[in-house]
């Protein structure tokens, strides 16, 4: 996918966000909506889980993204890989937010024990706790082992020269900028 431009994305009616697991799509998703006047799906809540951290069968994934898909506007926060090419043939830019390691360990890690202390509902009305935050299903895990990969996705898609464009970002910093001059005034 050749990289995308802030032309490219203020244009944009169909926008998929990419990224490794606390790097802040589900918050990116929202503003960015906000600013184009575009629906937002956040995945994770809407999509993905099903209450008592029952993972939603994919057929049923499916199923619920397909009408999301078919719509002239929207943002997803991310797509699962299920269904994430359809998500991709479909959007007109990719938003990779390709931070690093460290930075979306960190960031995780404050937003896992900051639920875990205040059992805000999540992932539609499920809560992190602290034994899923160090147990076999921790998120913080998930991290570690999904990185490299979820990395390596965006800047393939980036290389290559045709489909949908990415614009990759790598840094908070670069996405506020991003945002700021997508919305001056706001």
């Amino acid at each position: 996918m050749p990289a995308a431009t802030l032309d490219d994305l203020r244009r944009a009616r169909r926008v998929l966000f990419h990224g490794v697991t606390g790097a802040g799509k589900s918050t990116a998703a929202v503003r960015l909506g906000a600013v184009l006047d575009l629906p937002v799906t956040l995945v994770d809540e809407e999509l993905g889980w099903l209450p008592g951290w029952v993972s939603r069968p994919e057929e049923e994934q499916i199923a619920l993204v397909q009408p999301i898909l078919a719509q002239e506007r929207w943002v997803l926060d991310s797509a699962y890989s299920c269904y994430r090419e359809a998500a991709v043939m479909r959007a007109d830019v990719v938003v990779g937010l390709d931070y690093s390691r460290p930075f979306t360990f960190a960031r995780l890690l404050r937003r896992t024990a900051r639920r875990a202390a205040t059992a805000e509902p999540v992932c539609n009305g499920n809560t992190e706790t602290w034994d899923r935050a160090w147990g076999r299903e921790s998120i913080l895990r998930w991290h570690a082992q999904s990185f490299d990969r979820k990395r390596a996705w965006i800047r393939a898609r980036e290389a290559d020269d045709a489909g949908t464009p990415v614009l990759r970002l790598t840094s908070p910093r670069q996405w506020k900028r991003t945002l700021a001059a997508l919305a001056p005034g706001r």
